[in-house]
């Protein structure tokens, strides 16, 4: 077996609502937004041959953390979420439980705080946490600079942008926020994962997103 695979893969579980990310090398995996249901990543991991390391959010709201805790908890492995997110937690088993999801209750493996920065996510793999507040409380992003991908979660959709009328919403301070991507000056060539819909690049967001200013 080749070492140092390393693979970026898209995933939608069901009910299809929201991107998660999978990041990869050789049989060591973390996940971003772990949407869906625990069994399901679970049988995924297994059909995969998947060990995974550890779980990341982009932020807080239920369609990205659901199966988080479930997860963690069951392969003894730590979960990470800006601290200023935790209290959605609670707040969003109501959508849950309108998706047909398990609710978050009870004793539950609670999420880690994120560190601002560039850190090794996985061997070899760097990885860049920015503050992205504005959708939340406590949005960050995950930049890749090796290998030209950014997870914006709802920062930023394709032809528009996350809403901002939910707790820990503030529209001043989101357009903050897609303004510090656009000020990174990332190559257009850039991956950029958005949390829901299809992905894009920084030069296809800065022709056609009106809003990426």
């Amino acid at each position: 077996m080749q070492k140092n695979q390393i693979k970026f893969d898209l995933i939608q579980m069901p009910p299809q609502n929201t991107n998660s990310v999978v990041l990869s090398v050789d049989d060591m995996c973390v996940v971003f937004d772990p949407w869906g249901r625990a069994q399901d990543w679970k049988n995924y991991f297994a059909e995969n041959k998947l060990k995974p390391l550890a779980l990341y959010a982009t932020h807080g709201h239920p369609d990205h953390i659901s199966s988080a805790p479930d997860l963690a908890r069951h392969y003894d492995i730590d979960w990470y979420m800006s601290h200023r997110d935790m209290d959605l937690i609670d707040w969003g088993n109501g959508l849950l439980s309108h998706f047909g999801l398990p609710q978050i209750t009870g004793d539950y493996k609670r999420p880690l705080d994120l560190s601002v920065g560039q850190f090794e996510i996985l061997p070899n793999v760097w990885t860049e946490i920015i503050p992205l507040p504005g959708h939340t409380l406590g949005g960050v992003g995950y930049y890749f600079a090796q290998f030209g991908i950014l997870i914006v979660g709802d920062t930023l959709f394709q032809n528009s942008y996350g809403r901002t009328d939910l707790p820990g919403g503030n529209p001043d301070t989101l357009f903050q926020s897609i303004s510090k991507i656009r000020n990174m000056n990332l190559p257009d060539t850039t991956s950029v994962v958005h949390g829901h819909g299809h992905h894009t690049t920084i030069g296809w967001l800065k022709q056609n997103n009106p809003y990426f200013k």
